[in-house]
């Protein structure tokens, strides 16, 4: 597995096996899960420690132990996380109608605007230019707020509407995102991990693949796939071009995840077991 910022993968420990679970977690079986990736225990304090200080997890002692849970800033982006990985809009049917988001923010709240900007890449919006991004999903809901989130109402207009005129949809759509580039991280994703899942599917079947191994092969997995739902804008069906690999890619991520998962979840359990004052542990793993 690449290097990669020990945030990240904390995100990614906590988003895919932590995040159903109701107890905190204590440091010391991070520190356990996060060894097979290459992250020292110093490492690891260090890294919850900022994320409880910007608010993305809450710590608590215990006598001399410390617990970690998520803080409602952290549920939040991981439960919007999940849905985007596991349930993206692509089946939600088109009647040809698109959302229309267009701002006007002062130069002197440029960081306000780089927020939207991102918020609105999340969210699978194109930009057209000059301050004008379109999506053909209705996400009134999420642009609510998102201008309540970052107090920007007044700087946002929201508007519903069919495409009149003149470039083809087509057109439209090579000018607000680019699919051929995010289709070639699709197809690298396949070519890379197909091969990996056949031969996981056979050593599962003879009882050959250790569940520490599972574990880790499923959070590189999930962390790698993670990254779509920040380029992919999971375009309905009819505007999706031929030949588009993420439906194979899902399919492929899906089912390797799905082989893992039973694995994964005896590692995971053996370690949280391992906590001071541990009960039998809760499976629930997403």
């Amino acid at each position: 597995m690449p290097v990669q910022r020990p945030k990240d993968l904390v995100f990614t420990l906590f988003g895919d096996f932590l995040l159903h679970r109701p107890d905190p977690v204590w440091v010391g079986s991070l520190i356990s899960l996060l060894a097979p990736l290459d992250l020292s225990e110093g490492a690891v304090r260090t890294v919850l420690s900022r994320m409880t200080t910007k608010g993305w997890l809450e710590a608590e002692r215990r006598g001399r132990n410390s617990f970690y849970r998520l803080a409602a800033k952290g549920r939040k982006l991981l439960e919007e996380g999940e849905t985007r990985i596991y349930h993206p809009p692509r089946d939600e049917p088109w009647v040809g109608v698109w959302t229309l988001i267009t701002y006007s923010i002062p130069e002197d709240r440029r960081q306000l605007r780089d927020s939207l900007r991102v918020r609105l890449s999340w969210l699978g919006c194109g930009s057209l230019g000059n301050g004008l991004w379109i999506t053909p999903h209705d996400i009134r809901h999420e642009i609510e707020e998102i201008a309540e989130g970052l107090e920007i109402r007044e700087n946002l207009e929201v508007f519903r509407a069919e495409h009149a005129g003149f470039s083809p949809v087509a057109e439209l759509v090579d000018q607000c995102w680019d699919l051929p580039g995010i289709n070639r991280r699709y197809e690298t994703f396949i070519k890379r991990h197909l091969p990996d899942y056949e031969r996981c599917r056979s050593a599962i079947e003879k009882g050959r693949l250790a569940d520490e191994e599972a574990f880790v092969r499923r959070l590189a997995l999930v962390h790698e796939y993670r990254e779509f739902p920040l380029i992919d804008p999971y375009l309905p069906r009819p505007l999706q071009p031929p030949k588009w690999g993420g439906e194979c890619a899902a399919a492929l991520f899906n089912a390797y995840h799905d082989l893992l998962m039973p694995l994964a979840d005896e590692y995971v359990d053996r370690t949280l077991a391992a906590a001071p004052g541990a009960e039998a542990p809760v499976k629930g793993a997403a």
